[in-house]
């Protein structure tokens, strides 16, 4: 790339992207929440590469480890949900449970497989009644390595000619720790040998683990985003707190009020909202048209109402529906 390619790239950068320059955006932020994850199978690098082309601004893989150590994108460390782990033969002595939230869950976990392994499985749509579209697309890619992923955001960069960001999200980083496997200093070492972030390509790192990310606060220039579901963090102390080591707070939408996001830009602190979807399941009831639960309701409109308090980004399983919402 040239000097002036990467210049003027740098300045829509500063310009576009909140917490990467000096600017404040002008328009929100569209987070592809696990990649167009509405329309394609969740963390596949089709359903970032969908993404990307549909305006996202950037693309979010949530991050597991597998036992050797590499980074693979799956929302969970039970590949149970959306990989067709569960029926490979060679591989059903490897379920077990384990305690997640109070009970026993079981299912075949990213740690317990090399990731040779999880390349042999393929992904699946983890919502097949609502988005049979996507489920059509099962079983054509394997869970993406974030290498991959990050491979595939610098190409589309270039080619789009615009800053696409990584938000990535550490996945059970405390659990994962206590079973020898540092996720946080996996991601950094992994950012650090793309040259990451830079102008193509900004980054934010967000977790719901708060000993997570202030592990990570003199570890990487990539902003960091504590990711908010309990109303106890957000008092005007508890957000003043967060803006000790983060940049932001990735808040679950229903927790958001104008008062909210008042208080997190008043202790400097940028409010992502999540998550965003069409289908009716997911929408206030006022919002919904008809019965079906899989039938599209109207999510600009739900998104306007979040615009008007303020937030400087949203996290939407369709980002160009997002997108055209937002402008």
């Amino acid at each position: 790339m040239t000097l002036t390619r990467r210049a003027a790239l740098a300045a829509a950068t500063a310009a576009a992207l909140p917490g990467v320059g000096a600017a404040q955006a002008k328009t929100p932020l569209i987070i592809a929440h696990r990649g167009a994850s509405g329309e394609r199978p969740e963390h596949t690098l089709a359903a970032y590469r969908l993404a990307i082309t549909q305006g996202a601004d950037y693309v979010e893989p949530d991050l597991v480890a597998s036992s050797d150590g590499i980074l693979i994108c799956r929302h969970e460390t039970n590949l149970a949900g959306t990989t067709n782990v569960a029926a490979v033969p060679r591989y059903a002595a490897r379920s077990r449970g384990t305690v997640v939230e109070g009970r026993e869950v079981v299912g075949w976990y990213a740690e317990d497989f090399t990731s040779a392994e999880i390349a042999t499985l393929r992904a699946r749509e983890r919502l097949p009644d609502l988005r049979p579209a996507s489920a059509r697309f099962d079983g054509q890619e394997p869970p993406p390595t974030f290498q991959q992923v990050v491979e595939l955001v610098k190409f589309q960069a270039g080619l789009a000619g615009r800053p696409v960001g990584l938000y990535p999200e550490l996945k059970s980083p405390g659990e994962l720790l206590a079973k020898g496997l540092d996720i946080g200093g996996l991601l950094v070492d992994a950012l650090n040998r793309a040259g990451l972030p830079n102008a193509e390509v900004p980054v934010f790192i967000q977790s719901f683990e708060q000993p997570a990310l202030r592990r990570l606060k003199n570890r990487t220039k990539a902003k960091l985003i504590q990711l908010v579901q309990l109303r106890t963090l957000l008092t005007y102390q508890g957000l003043a707190d967060i803006a000790t080591y983060a940049a932001g707070v990735g808040i679950e939408k229903s927790l958001l009020t104008p008062t909210v996001v008042a208080n997190a830009h008043a202790a400097g602190l940028m409010v992502h909202a999540w998550t965003f979807r069409p289908e009716n399941a997911f929408l206030p009831e006022d919002l919904r048209k008809g019965s079906d639960r899989a039938a599209h309701g109207d999510m600009t409109a739900e998104i306007k109402r979040y615009l008007a308090m303020g937030v400087d980004g949203v996290f939407s399983d369709f980002p160009g529906l997002a997108r055209a919402a937002v402008g």
